[in-house]
C-alpha cells in the first residue's frame, strides 16, 4: 500500500512539472513586450502556484511560510548534496539578490530541500553560510517537504545509481517570486542573474 502511495505522489507531482512546462510554453505567445527579458518568466496569470507551508530553519525552530516570506522572497527547491544544478541555479539567485539590492531592492534568497534525509538543519545553516548572508535554508520531515513541494507543483524523485553508494534527486529547478500576498513570477533556467534580476525589479517596481 505504501509503495502505491509514493507511486501515486510520483505521478500527481510529474504531472504538475508538465502543466508548468506547458504554461511557460504558452507564455513565449502572450509575453508583454514591456517586460526587460522576455521568455525568463512563465506565464502564472490564473495559475495555482504557491501556497502556505510549515518547514524547519537553520536553528531547528519549526516556522511557518508566513514568518519566512514577510517581504520579496526568491524560493529555490534543491538539495545540497546536488552534483551541479542547484549549486549554480542558487548562486544566480545570491548574485540576483546582491544586483537587486544595488537598486535598493531587499529581497530574500530561500532555499528548500527535497532531500530532508540528509539535509539536516545543521547542513542548512552550512549551505546558507555558504551562499549568501541573507540566506533561509529550509528542511523538515518527509511529511512537510512534500507538501511545500505539492504547493508550488515542484517535482522530485529519489533516484539510486547503481554502483554507488549515493543516490541523486531528479527535481524540477526554477526560482520563484513570492510575497506575502503570493506568487509574483517564476523563472526559467538558462539566464543570467543580471537578466533575472531587472525582471523581478520590474515586476516590484510600481
Amino acid at each position: 500500500m505504501k509503495g502505491i502511495m509514493m507511486q501515486r505522489i510520483v505521478l500527481a507531482m510529474a504531472a504538475a512539472f508538465c502543466v508548468l512546462m506547458t504554461v511557460g510554453t504558452l507564455y513565449l505567445f502572450t509575453q508583454s513586450s514591456e517586460r526587460p527579458t522576455p521568455g525568463a518568466a512563465l506565464n502564472i496569470e490564473g495559475s495555482s502556484i504557491g501556497g502556505p507551508f510549515t518547514l524547519v530553519n537553520e536553528t531547528g525552530e519549526t516556522v511557518t511560510s508566513k514568518e519566512v516570506i514577510a517581504g520579496p522572497t526568491l524560493l529555490y527547491f534543491g538539495y545540497t548534496y546536488c552534483p551541479d544544478v542547484c549549486p549554480v541555479d542558487v548562486q544566480t539567485m545570491a548574485d540576483m539578490v546582491d544586483l537587486l539590492d544595488q537598486q535598493g531592492l531587499d529581497v530574500k534568497p530561500v532555499f528548500i530541500t527535497i532531500d530532508p534525509s540528509r539535509d539536516d538543519s545543521a547542513t542548512m545553516a552550512d549551505w546558507s553560510e555558504i551562499m549568501h548572508p541573507k540566506m533561509t535554508s529550509l528542511t523538515g520531515s518527509d511529511a512537510q517537504i512534500a507538501d511545500a513541494a505539492s504547493a508550488y507543483k515542484v517535482y522530485y524523485q529519489r533516484v539510486e545509481t547503481e554502483g554507488q553508494s549515493e543516490y541523486l534527486m531528479n527535481h524540477s529547478a526554477y526560482i520563484y517570486l513570492v510575497d506575502p500576498s503570493g506568487l509574483r513570477a517564476v523563472y526559467r533556467r538558462g539566464y543570467t542573474p543580471e537578466e533575472l534580476a531587472a525582471d523581478v525589479a520590474w515586476v516590484l517596481t510600481p
